[in-house]
């Protein structure tokens, strides 16, 4: 992990003052979180931040209190870094609550020695999420995106990993989410089976309200998998005109309310492009600022409906 060579006791003793929300699994108080996948267009093709200005943009720009980071952002996290970022953190008085990883292999591969380096590589950002005072980390299930229902050993080999990984992260506190990304992760008898399996505290789910399989339905899917909550993510498209058409936010809000969930709600929000290429959403053609504008009203939009589903002042 780069020039990061503390050993991992002392890593983690230096990040014993972390927020005290961090202590809580989700938390008891409701408040609103920036996933930083929201603006990662201004990001990818804008170039227009980097992972150290988010705290900035949560205060400055959208006056959020807490910053959801995602792994593919950071640049090289050496303790100098990391301490910047978490600099940073404080002195825009925003609260850290996880880290998305993305990119570490399959915690449900059919190889035993692939599936065991993923959940090995995902320690290195228990780690970073620990240091940062985060209270979570957000996995990927893997395994297969199609037929999964004949895969008769995906539970026995996803348990496998996630006892594994949260045993690494028992030290820290940490908790282990997995978020319904499509494939398997989408199917909620599977996350269901998943958490039952593992039967740990620290072990929830991620919903995401979008996240979901051809044919699903939004509001049957959240419902089932929000009783393992430790986070809960807004997933939002807006078009252009302010038209999220989708499905009803603030429907999937009050049902995860409703199943007793407290603690952040994270936006992750994007904007409808109006035009395709090749099938797909076309970006192409914007400005930087074009892009940025619109991902910052997108973020603003999801963070209305928030505030008005929920009451927040």
């Amino acid at each position: 992990m780069g020039g990061m060579t503390i050993r991992r006791r002392s890593f983690l003793s230096m990040s014993a003052c972390a927020p005290a929300y961090a202590a809580a699994a989700g938390g008891a108080r409701d408040d609103i979180s920036l996933a930083a996948w929201s603006i990662n267009k201004s990001f990818f093709i804008a170039r227009r931040w980097k992972n150290l200005d988010l705290p900035r943009i949560c205060r400055e720009e959208l006056g959020i209190n807490g910053l959801e980071f995602v792994n593919q952002f950071f640049a090289n996290p050496t303790m100098r870094y990391l301490q910047e970022l978490k600099r940073n953190l404080d002195d825009y008085g925003v609260t850290p609550v996880l880290v998305m990883i993305d990119a570490e292999g399959d915690m449900a591969a059919k190889d035993t020695v692939e599936r065991r380096q993923a959940a090995t590589a995902h320690r290195k950002w228990v780690d970073i999420a620990h240091y940062l005072g985060c209270h979570a980390v957000r996995c990927n299930l893997g395994g297969p995106r199609e037929n999964w229902a004949a895969d008769n050993d995906l539970i026995a080999r996803a348990t496998d990993s996630f006892k594994d990984l949260l045993g690494y992260a028992r030290e820290s506190g940490l908790n282990v989410l997995i978020e319904n990304h499509g494939g398997a992760s989408s199917d909620p008898a599977v996350l269901t089976a998943i958490m039952e399996a593992v039967d740990d505290a620290r072990f929830g789910t991620l919903p995401d309200f979008g996240n979901l399989n051809p044919g699903g339905d939004p509001y049957a899917v959240i419902r089932k998998i929000v009783p393992w909550a430790k986070g809960v993510s807004v997933k939002s498209r807006w078009t252009l005109d302010g038209k999220h058409p989708d499905y009803d936010l603030a429907k999937l809000i009050r049902i995860c309310r409703q199943a007793g969930f407290r603690g952040f709600w994270g936006i992750e929000s994007g904007f409808v492009p109006g035009r395709t290429k090749n099938g797909r959403a076309d970006y192409s053609g914007y400005s930087p600022q074009e892009l940025w504008t619109h991902e910052v009203t997108a973020a603003r939009r999801t963070q209305e409906v928030i505030r008005e589903s929920l009451g927040l002042v």
